[in-house]
């Protein structure tokens, strides 16, 4: 009979995050990251398979992350009007990562990343953040021009990599706070959705306490 709490509830999550100073890069890309900051998510313990390499560093000047979907047979279905349906990466960070809050603050950011489904021909890449649901307080929004950004869709996959710097990252201090909050949800309408940890059954997007711990270490 199958466990109806998911394997990875049941355990508590701190990644290592490497540093890598090279970012965010100019011209064809904004980062581009090593073997080693590869973002395990165990979905072994549950008996899933991934289609999605996540991969996350962190220098002074902020955080990294490089994301690069593949197996695809179908077009992406993105609309950046409606994000939370489209293909593409959903992400939560928490720049204060004691994990034990189930309302999310000020340091807690909420960012929505489509591979296409933005522009006037719905063509473009799109990235926006939005408020978190029953936030005690909000964080600081900025604008996509404030965070660096590309995705690049080719047959069959399609990457997307993204640079936070630290004026959008509220509270994002390496040397005093070096364990922050991190939860990623990557949909598809064709591979199915992958996660991080648990999935949409648990309120990922509104308790922070669900999201994973990750360790800044250099």
């Amino acid at each position: 009979m199958p466990s109806i709490v998911p394997n990875r509830f049941l355990v508590r999550f701190c990644h290592p995050v490497p540093y890598h100073k090279a970012m965010p890069l100019s011209g064809s890309h904004v980062v581009q990251l090593p073997e080693s900051a590869r973002l395990d998510n165990f979905a072994s313990l549950d008996d899933l398979m991934n289609f999605a390499d996540v991969r996350v560093a962190w220098n002074e000047m902020g955080l990294g992350i490089q994301v690069i979907v593949t197996g695809k047979k179908q077009p992406l279905e993105c609309d950046a009007e409606r994000p939370l349906s489209s293909d593409g990466l959903l992400l939560w960070i928490d720049t204060r990562g004691d994990r034990t809050a189930h309302r999310s603050s000020r340091y807690c950011h909420q960012f929505a990343f489509l591979p296409s489904g933005g522009g006037p021909d719905k063509d473009e890449p799109s990235l926006a953040q939005s408020k978190i649901n029953r936030a005690l307080m909000d964080a600081p929004l900025h604008s996509a021009a404030d965070i660096p950004f590309r995705a690049t869709v080719g047959k069959g996959d399609y990457t997307l990599e993204a640079f936070f710097p630290l004026a959008v990252l509220n509270g994002y201090d390496p040397e005093q706070h070096p364990r922050l909050g991190l939860f990623y949800a990557i949909r598809d309408a064709e591979l199915g959705d992958q996660y991080l940890g648990m999935n949409r059954d648990f309120p990922i997007a509104d308790d922070p306490s669900l999201w994973h711990s990750i360790e800044l270490v250099k």
